[in-house]
């Protein structure tokens, strides 16, 4: 059983394509072999010019034409049912941000990795927040960009139970390769019963359950390393150097600083950091949760 529905034709083109084309380097380099061999001077001192042969030039013109238009024929007929979602599909929203994958579902679940029922049509609505990215699924065989303010859309229904990497095939920075995640197929009364459960965050800080969720421990450590943005350890109190309005200038973070940073991140950029890569979230977070978010980087000593 293929992983999904689009697997026997992708692979179908991609062999056909593949035998054609090795059929064609192994024929075509034992010619140019014979031709070195046959043709050498000591056979022919004296070279002979051939000016025209008109059945030779019909034959390599036409049955490469044949064969680019058979490519492309078996190539569009495993492209073409990509295109339109059957209408009982399952809509689950596809959110890509520097450097992270969620999912969102019809009754409002969130979940960082894509749990799909068996046997179900499903189409991903993708969104993109921040820059390019591409939603990649090599066992199910499919591919699609998600560019911010458009949309766009992929479908596929998964055959085989088991879990499947989920990967982004379009640069999008420096931890691009980090932007990973599974599509994971399940029995239909699995899924429904994961779908009404809940994670247990009960032990968890709700401010590090915040920054899991927005994707900002993608960007911003909790251990004094140095990534994307500045490390959250020892953040609150700290001497920074900040770019405002083309000038620099030395600030102690408090918590004003950090609000004004999670609504709007460009209003300045810490010295030696990459300006314009953070998303702004007035609007998305709540002044609770940014309170929440504060009193927790507060306890990272």
């Amino acid at each position: 059983m293929n992983a999904s529905n689009f697997v026997e034709g992708v692979d179908f083109s991609l062999y056909l394509i593949l035998g054609i084309s090795v059929f064609f380097l192994v024929g075509i380099t034992v010619v140019m072999i014979y031709f070195l061999f046959r043709y050498r001077k000591k056979n022919n001192p004296v070279a002979t010019n051939i000016p025209h042969n008109t059945y030779l030039e019909i034959i390599w013109t036409v049955i490469p034409t044949i064969l680019v238009l058979i490519m492309f024929w078996y190539g569009w007929m495993g492209y073409k049912p990509m295109l339109t979602a059957p209408d009982d599909a399952m809509e689950i929203e596809a959110i890509g941000q520097m450097w992270k994958w969620s999912f969102k579902y019809p009754d409002g679940k969130t979940s960082d990795s894509l749990v799909i029922p068996i046997n179900k049509p499903i189409k991903l609505k993708l969104i993109s927040k921040d820059v390019l990215h591409a939603l990649y699924i090599p066992a199910f065989r499919v591919k699609q960009d998600v560019v911010p303010g458009k949309d766009y859309m992929m479908w596929f229904t998964g055959q085989k139970l088991g879990t499947y990497d989920i990967l982004c095939a379009e640069y999008c920075g420096q931890l691009h390769s980090y932007m990973l995640s599974t599509v994971s197929v399940v029995e239909s009364n699995d899924f429904d019963k994961w779908l009404v459960s809940t994670p247990d965050t009960s032990s968890e800080h709700p401010g590090l359950t915040l920054l899991k969720k927005n994707a900002c421990l993608s960007c911003h450590t909790r251990d004094g390393s140095k990534l994307v943005g500045p490390s959250f350890k020892n953040l609150l109190g700290k001497t920074e150097i900040v770019i405002k309005d083309g000038k620099e200038e030395e600030i102690t973070v408090d918590r004003e600083y950090i609000i004004t940073k999670i609504k709007n991140p460009k209003s300045s950029v810490v010295d030696g950091y990459q300006a314009g890569l953070m998303t702004p979230y007035d609007g998305i977070l709540s002044d609770e949760d940014i309170n929440n978010i504060i009193e927790y980087i507060e306890s990272l000593k």
